[in-house]
């Protein structure tokens, strides 16, 4: 390429940036088949972060309840997530069978219905559902006095010495 061909090109090209400029007025829109400049990568990498994903700012206290927790006499609650970042699918067993109800986040509980009637699980005591067999038990949730369902705590083994 020589310079006069290269100086026929710079200036072409200056003439359509020109042009461009120009146009840039209230009613200019860009067009859509023009790739925008900037960085790409970085805001490729802000599309790709899911803000459903568990972290600290999203997390909601009622998350870490999601699993099986046992009541007395084989009743049993189990909570999981579905659809939407705060809605659960409770499936809660008792005497007369198990049945599944929709539940949402509300703070620090899951308020669902049951039989028409507005219900919510929190977090509570083995003491505080007034179940003597869960009497003692600190990790428990409870849907009413009576209606209580424990995890047993985390057992941390023994150390080993060397």
């Amino acid at each position: 390429m020589n310079i006069r061909t290269s100086a026929c090109l710079g200036a072409s090209l200056a003439a359509v940036l020109l042009l461009a400029a120009c146009a840039k007025g209230e009613d200019a829109h860009p067009i859509d088949n023009v790739a925008e400049t900037g960085n790409v990568a970085a805001d490729e990498m802000i599309d790709d972060v899911d803000p459903t994903v568990n972290s600290a700012a999203t997390a909601l206290p009622t998350d870490a309840w999601v699993g099986k927790w046992i009541g007395v006499e084989g009743l049993m609650l189990d909570i999981q997530p579905a659809g939407e970042h705060g809605h659960y699918i409770l499936s809660v067993t008792l005497l007369d069978g198990t049945n599944s109800y929709d539940g949402t986040a509300d703070g620090d509980m899951i308020r669902f219905t049951r039989n028409g009637r507005p219900e919510s699980i929190r977090a509570a005591t083995g003491d505080e559902t007034r179940l003597k067999w869960l009497a003692g038990k600190q990790n428990c949730l409870m849907i009413q006095q009576g209606e209580g369902f424990c995890r047993d705590e985390a057992v941390t083994p023994p150390s080993t010495r060397p």
